[in-house]
């Protein structure tokens, strides 16, 4: 049965429990970070449907968080933004986009800077695997979340700061083809074209953030 279940998962059947739980909490700061920046700039909408909140029922998406198990990508439910509701709506919604995966890079800061104080305590020593392991999954999901979300791809945070920054001419093209574009984005993710592009991006990225992240920590612990 454990082969079964492990020839459709993404990564070992062990550390299933340990990746559940860094992704319901990194999906629900990630979900609420853009809820709450919305919320202070005057938008009250997420907070109307029960999005302006830590639990994690009310933002994880089933599918979504089978496929990141799975194919080792997924979503959470969006947060529904008003952007008319900000004073500015472009610079509104280039901070509401942005905080999503900035608030997956502070969580994967705050784990370096724990796992970190541990070791110079001496703590690190003493810790069981299984915390070790929480750890370097709790530092590696919320840094590919970082990166990933930063696609300028549809229907992730990055296109959408794409959108905001451009004209508003270029603005109205993108969005007659965004359902093309999400195709794409699919196929990309879903196909071995992904390892041509996208992939490579992310593979790239993703130990040059957490290098980055642990060398300002050995320069100050």
């Amino acid at each position: 049965m454990e082969r079964f279940l492990e020839s459709f998962l993404r990564f070992p059947l062990e550390q299933l429990p340990l990746i559940v739980v860094v992704l319901l909490i990194a999906f629900t700061v990630h979900e609420f970070a853009h809820a709450f920046t919305a919320y202070k700039l005057g938008d009250n909408t997420a907070k109307e449907q029960g999005r302006l909140t830590l639990n994690p029922i009310h933002h994880l998406d089933p599918l979504g968080t089978l496929l990141i198990l799975i194919a080792g990508f997924g979503w959470a439910r969006p947060v529904p933004v008003n952007r008319y509701h900000f004073k500015n709506p472009r610079i509104g919604g280039i901070f509401v986009s942005l905080m999503g995966p900035i608030s997956n890079f502070i969580l994967a800061i705050l784990g370096t800077g724990i796992f970190y104080i541990f070791v110079v305590t001496g703590v690190a020593g003493s810790l069981h695997p299984l915390v070790i392991q929480f750890f370097n999954l709790f530092i590696y999901f919320n840094v590919l979340l970082f990166v990933f979300n930063l696609l300028p791809l549809p229907p992730l945070d990055g296109y959408r700061i794409l959108e905001d920054l451009l004209p508003t001419k270029v603005r109205a093209k993108m969005t007659q083809y965004e359902s093309f574009g999400s195709l794409i984005f699919i196929i990309l993710v879903i196909t071995p074209l992904g390892r041509y592009t996208i992939y490579p991006v992310i593979n790239t990225a993703i130990p040059f953030f957490i290098e980055s992240i642990q060398r300002i920590f050995s320069i100050f612990l």
